[in-house]
């Protein structure tokens, strides 16, 4: 698993801790937003697309497993680590039940909130092989969708990325220039967007991708 694909929002209050994980995580290639307090992290993660949130317990203004639930309470399905120097069993249990998929007590080492990171990353690729779309189901390992009539389209490497990365956040809005980044790479042009926007609607019907205007693309819509 590559991780350079990868952005993290990292929601730590604590600034000598933040800056050392960014600093390593940068190192690892991840693209690493940061939030100081828990209402940042909450605007960052409802607005922008992320693949991987590492939340502090102790946040000033939203409290770390407050911001979980609210997330989860919304729809917002990034696979979350929780940092805390609460150790206990029973804190551990309050952060899984808040919506959190691993809880990593401090002091901790570098080398094992990597690993973690890269677990979390695998099983949340893996659960994502299938997604939904208007319409069917699209399926990452193949690169097609199947309709609700059973009718199979195939699509190339692109046009699935483009759905994928779409699909996967419903209700996002990713901006051309965030799409081109992620997707297409070295392509010189926002334009290429429009063209596999264009592509995909052609096999798979407007329906699937709606354009926000003056901000980019979002599933769904017409």
């Amino acid at each position: 698993m590559t991780p350079g694909r990868f952005r993290i929002l990292l929601v730590e209050d604590d600034a000598d801790l933040a800056g050392l994980l960014r600093r390593v995580l940068a190192e690892e290639e991840y693209e690493v937003t940061l939030a100081a307090d828990g209402q940042t992290g909450l605007h960052l993660a409802l607005t922008r697309p992320f693949d991987v949130m590492v939340v502090d317990r102790g946040l000033p203004a939203v409290e770390g497993l407050d911001l979980i639930a609210r997330l989860r309470s919304r729809g917002v399905g990034t696979p979350i680590l929780v940092l805390s120097a609460r150790s206990r069993t029973e804190d551990r249990v309050e952060g899984l039940d808040a919506g959190a998929e691993d809880y990593l007590a401090k002091p901790f080492e570098l080398t094992e909130l990597l690993a973690r990171l890269r677990a979390l990353l695998r099983r949340h690729l893996d659960h994502a092989g299938q997604l939904s779309v208007p319409g069917g189901s699209l399926d990452l390992a193949t690169r097609s969708v199947r309709r609700s009539d059973g009718a199979l389209v195939a699509l190339s490497e692109r046009e699935a990325a483009l759905v994928g990365v779409l699909a996967a956040r419903p209700g996002i809005v990713f901006s051309r220039g965030e799409l081109l980044d992620r997707i297409f790479g070295e392509a010189e042009s926002e334009t290429v967007v429009d063209t596999y926007v264009h592509y995909c609607r052609r096999k798979l019907g407007r329906g699937v991708i709606s354009t926000v205007r003056g901000l980019g693309y979002r599933l769904g819509g017409g």
